[in-house]
């Protein structure tokens, strides 16, 4: 860990202990939620330990608490991190070349991780990202996750403190430096667009998936062949 702190400069570990800090906002919020919806107290730690993903456990605890069953909890997860699939193909390589590297980086790998590890040109920065913003992530939301577990049988509604909004906000500041390229911004939009349109007639995930039809925006137009006489 030592050598990796070494390789990041001091502008990357101001960003990545800022994330981490919100990852663990939202760990908090989503231990509180958990709890406050009806969860037993350890199971908000179970899931953040073996699943480690925040919008697939927001997602089962949400389901859980509509009356919905485990197996529509579990499938309904199951969908919405199927992103991860074209996550682990683009970051493969700066997860390291053993099993035991590539089974533990797919644990850690989450939507913060592997954008700060694709913004980096140099291949070593990229992996001492990567594995550091995943492993400091990892820790930070379980801690989080028990303090919310703890909150959340004192504060019964969540809601009144806006503790539901800390996840999509979150995703939010991740995304909005990369809003000002004019092609990234419309492939966004496009997806937004997809997403809201679809979300009351489909399944929960579902239209998440479909908003990367968004991605066509980032598709460059051919230019046209000239022919010369």
């Amino acid at each position: 860990m030592r050598s990796i702190w070494r390789t990041l400069t001091p502008g990357l570990r101001r960003d990545m202990l800022a994330m981490a800090g919100a990852i663990a906002v939202v760990g908090v919020s989503f231990g509180a939620i958990a709890v406050a919806s009806g969860l037993d107290w350890w199971m908000p730690s179970a899931l953040s330990v073996l699943v480690f993903a925040g919008g697939s456990q927001f997602m089962v605890v949400g389901v859980v608490a509509a009356g919905g069953g485990l197996v529509a909890a579990v499938l309904g997860a199951l969908l919405l991190n199927a992103r991860h699939l074209p996550f682990g193909l683009a970051v493969g390589d700066i997860m390291g070349s053993g099993r035991l590297a590539r089974a533990v980086g797919s644990h850690l790998m989450i939507d913060e991780s592997v954008a700060f590890a694709m913004a980096q040109k140099d291949p070593g920065r990229a992996r001492a990202v990567f594995w550091f913003l995943g492993t400091t992530a990892f820790v930070v939301w379980n801690l989080g996750t028990i303090v919310g577990t703890a909150a959340g049988q004192v504060i019964r509604d969540t809601d009144a403190f806006g503790l539901d909004a800390a996840f999509p906000a979150a995703l939010l500041a991740l995304l909005l430096p990369s809003l000002r390229n004019a092609r990234t911004r419309n492939a966004a939009l496009l997806g937004a667009v997809v997403a809201l349109a679809t979300t009351p007639f489909l399944p929960a995930g579902v239209p998440v998936l479909l908003s990367l039809v968004g991605l066509v925006a980032l598709i460059p137009a051919r230019k046209k062949e000239t022919v010369t006489a």
